[in-house]
Order: structure tokens, then C-alpha cells, then sequence
């Protein structure tokens, strides 16, 4: 544990630590971010304005400088929501699994996280049970989400190293994540969509595209053009909460199925978003190297796919040949 004096996490959680000389002069967060790779800076910061970390046993903020030698105590708190969190014999379609992460396909009607209304039979509550020992990592090493009717790939992080790593190329937008979306109408050609995200000003359960929300950036590709409908490839930059049904909503080309943003009334008969999480690229947190994985749609949206292909087509309802499209035909 590098030159940091003692290190010794006891089994509370409490961890003692003496700041290095090199340190001379720089703020707490900084140095025990440095010290504590496996949290992240804002997680550490949190813990001090909680009072969760002492600098020669008192409490201190996150910008208190540091001169070398003080001795640093830490008691991490445990997740308050983890004691209602408990194994379920779920099945799950693992794509990849190693000591760091696993890598999911989620099927559609799966929440990801336990939450009001939803305390079991969630994608949490399967990871319990399949990787005994993942409740050590907050929120059982979940660092991104999809919505309950979305399919397709996530990552979760089986140590709490790797998902501060994960959680990073998060926010450094350097993960990379693609969807396949049905939406209605026809799509002109591709481009990208820059319209901030935050919560609706009336329906506070619903997102929308409001001047003060936080920036969200969704590039997208035109794959295939149908009579009502138009298949296209999304890629997210920024992951808000229901970011690309919301976008496309603002763009006037709701997704097939939505039942928050969709068309009430629509001849296209679909139960849910037509939305898939296809591909997810990523630096695994262990070797350090580029990895990425793919999962075809699931056969609900391979045959609403099929059944507008086969409606009355159009001059221009072949696949957009420039664009290569996992899609069946």
C-alpha cells in the first residue's frame, strides 16, 4: 500500500493512515484520493463532510491542507439501504465474467436496482446470489442502469477497485455504449442530438428537455428506414436518465412502445421501448486493455423489426447500406 505509513482495515471498516511527506501542502480529498484508489474523490469527500474521516482525531473538510506526518482515520459507513437487499435465485444471461467485473444482458422487465415498489426480484438481488461476497461493493458493484423494459448489456463491478475505475470512465465519457431504437416516423439522415436533460416541470416522474438540465448528447445513425418507423443506432456521450427516449421525444420521433414519451395512439403495436442496449465497450479495471462485447436484440424486437420490413415498403425501406446492422433479415 504504497508509502503511506500504516494501512489497516480493520473488520468495522476503520482504516488508519499516515500522510506521506511528498504531500506537503495538498488538500485532504486530493491525498486520500490518491492513497485510496479504490474510492473515488467524491465518495471520499462525501464521507468527510459526514464526519467519517479524522486528521489527527478531529474531523476535517475535504480542502483542509495536509503538511506530512498526520495520521488519517477512516470509517467507511455501511450502504443503509444494503440490509434490505437479499438473494434471489434469478436467472441471468452472463456474457463475460472474470475476477473484476461481469458483463450482463438484461432481458426486458428486469428492474436493475431495488427501489420503491420493487424491494425483490431485481437484477440486484440475482447478482447477490450469483457472486457471493458483491454486497461488500456499493450497490452490489451496479454502475450504470437500464430501464426496466430496455434490454441488452451492463457492467458490474465485483470489486469495489473496479468499479471506482468503472464509475470513472463514466464520467470521463470514455465507455462507450450503443443501442438499437425503433422510433416512429422516418428519420431524415443521422446526426446528434445536444439538448439538456433534467426533471420535468410538472410531472416530476418524467424527463424532459429543459434549459437548466444537465447536458446530455446522443449521437445517432439512420440503419433502416420502414413505412411508419425507422431503425437507428444510438450512441450515448453522457447517460442521463432516459436519455435517448427522451431526445428522441424532443426531436419528434418518439420510440415505438414508450409508454412515458410514445404516441398514445399509434398503429404500431409494441408492449414496451423499443430499445436495446447492443454494445458496450470499455478499459477493463485489471489489464488495463480495451474490451467490448455485443448481444443481438431479443426476439420481441427482431419481430417488430420483421413486421414493419414486411409492411408496404417504400423507394427507400431497404437497409441503409453504409451503416452495418446486427439485425437479422
Amino acid at each position: 500500500m504504497k508509502s503511506a505509513g500504516n494501512y489497516s482495515p480493520a473488520e468495522s471498516g476503520k482504516v488508519t493512515l499516515t500522510v506521506p511527506s511528498a504531500s506537503a501542502g495538498q488538500r485532504l480529498d486530493r491525498v486520500l484520493a490518491d492513497l485510496l484508489p479504490e474510492h473515488s474523490r467524491s465518495r471520499l469527500a462525501q464521507w468527510m463532510r459526514a464526519g467519517q474521516v479524522a486528521l489527527d482525531g478531529r474531523a476535517v473538510q475535504p480542502r483542509h491542507k495536509v503538511w506530512g506526518g498526520e495520521v488519517i482515520e477512516l470509517v467507511a459507513p455501511p450502504d443503509p439501504a444494503a440490509g434490505a437487499w437479499h438473494a434471489e435465485d434469478i436467472p441471468l444471461d452472463v456474457v463475460h465474467e472474470d475476477a473484476a467485473l461481469l458483463v450482463v444482458n438484461k432481458p426486458a422487465g428486469l428492474v436493475v436496482h431495488p427501489g420503491s415498489g420493487n424491494w425483490a426480484g431485481t437484477l440486484l438481488n440475482a447478482l447477490l446470489r450469483h457472486a457471493p461476497g458483491i454486497d461488500r461493493v456499493p450497490r452490489a458493484g451496479i454502475v450504470h442502469r437500464l430501464d426496466k423494459d430496455t434490454s441488452g448489456l451492463l457492467v458490474v463491478a465485483k470489486t469495489l477497485a473496479a468499479q471506482t475505475d468503472l464509475v470513472r470512465q463514466l464520467q470521463a465519457r470514455s465507455m462507450k455504449r450503443e443501442y438499437l431504437a425503433v422510433a416512429h416516423g422516418r428519420v431524415a439522415r443521422d446526426g446528434k442530438i445536444d439538448k439538456p436533460i433534467g426533471r420535468h416541470p410538472v410531472n416530476r416522474t418524467r424527463m424532459a428537455v429543459v434549459e437548466r438540465g444537465r447536458q446530455a448528447v446522443t449521437h445517432y445513425e439512420v440503419l433502416e428506414r420502414f413505412a411508419q418507423a425507422t431503425l437507428l443506432r444510438c450512441r450515448l456521450e453522457t447517460g442521463r436518465t432516459h436519455q435517448i427516449r427522451v431526445h428522441f421525444n424532443a426531436l419528434g420521433h418518439p420510440l415505438v412502445g414508450d409508454p412515458a414519451y410514445g404516441k398514445r395512439h399509434s398503429s404500431i403495436a409494441f408492449p414496451r421501448q423499443a430499445l436495446h442496449a447492443e454494445k458496450l465497450a470499455l478499459v477493463h479495471p485489471t489489464t488495463k486493455r480495451e474490451r467490448s462485447w455485443q448481444a443481438d436484440p431479443p426476439a420481441d424486437l427482431q419481430e417488430l423489426i420483421e413486421k414493419l420490413r414486411s409492411e408496404a415498403p417504400t423507394k427507400d425501406s431497404s437497409p441503409i447500406t453504409h451503416h452495418s446492422s446486427r439485425v437479422k433479415r
